[in-house]
């Protein structure tokens, strides 16, 4: 029997997938989770198999939450589910170490496979998700991080290196500071940090800043 924790911010996705796998003879349910914090914990108190984690989640999203599981060294194996199949984020779930990656929109019987497949040791990826992976594996482009994001997520950016605080960029951009502190966490996952340091630091880097 595998143990999966299902983790999604949104109820009836999360519910969703939980129902249609409850009926699965091979595979057995343990918890929800409705963020990464709380699959976290609970990867700590249930110590599921297989986790089955949402990519775009609020706060702690799919890529840090991956490196914090990975990080419990418990020795779950992690499938990304979401709706995103285009790059960066299969990359960047990849690479902070996902064992299989699958969409939304996959078919129960295939991401029962997937399941099953990461489960033993192995990785599982859609197939359209698994074409992005091979093009960027080929590719040879070394662009800047920053090309990844957004003209909004640009500009939250530059405000956030040159030392404006989430209240006066939200007050110029005319947001609230939730929102801003929102850009920041997709900022931070689509370049690859977790700071403001290292964010100043990549910029000056790729030349978007003088040291």
């Amino acid at each position: 029997m595998i143990r999966v924790l299902v983790v999604d911010d949104h109820d009836l996705v999360r519910m969703g997938i939980s129902r249609m796998l409850a009926d699965s003879p091979d595979i057995d349910v343990i918890g929800e989770a409705e963020n990464g914090e709380t699959a976290i914990k609970m990867v700590k108190s249930h110590s599921p198999d297989v986790v089955l984690l949402d990519v775009n989640m609020p706060n702690i999203g799919g890529v840090e939450a991956t490196k914090r599981l990975v990080q419990l060294n418990t020795g779950v194996k992690i499938l990304a589910v979401s709706s995103l199949s285009a790059q960066p984020y299969p990359s960047m779930l990849l690479k902070a170490g996902v064992h299989g990656y699958i969409t939304k929109g996959t078919p129960l019987d295939e991401m029962i496979r997937a399941i099953k497949k990461v489960h033993q040791g192995g990785r599982y990826f859609s197939s359209d998700v698994a074409e992005q992976l091979a093009e960027v594996l080929l590719s040879e482009n070394d662009g800047s991080p920053f090309d990844l994001l957004s003209e909004r997520e640009k500009q939250v950016a530059m405000m956030v290196v040159n030392c404006q605080s989430a209240q006066q960029i939200a007050d110029q951009l005319f947001v609230s500071v939730k929102t801003i502190n929102t850009y920041r966490y997709r900022i931070y996952e689509k370049v690859g940090v977790d700071s403001d340091v290292k964010l100043t630091h990549l910029a000056m880097r790729h030349g978007l800043i003088q040291p």
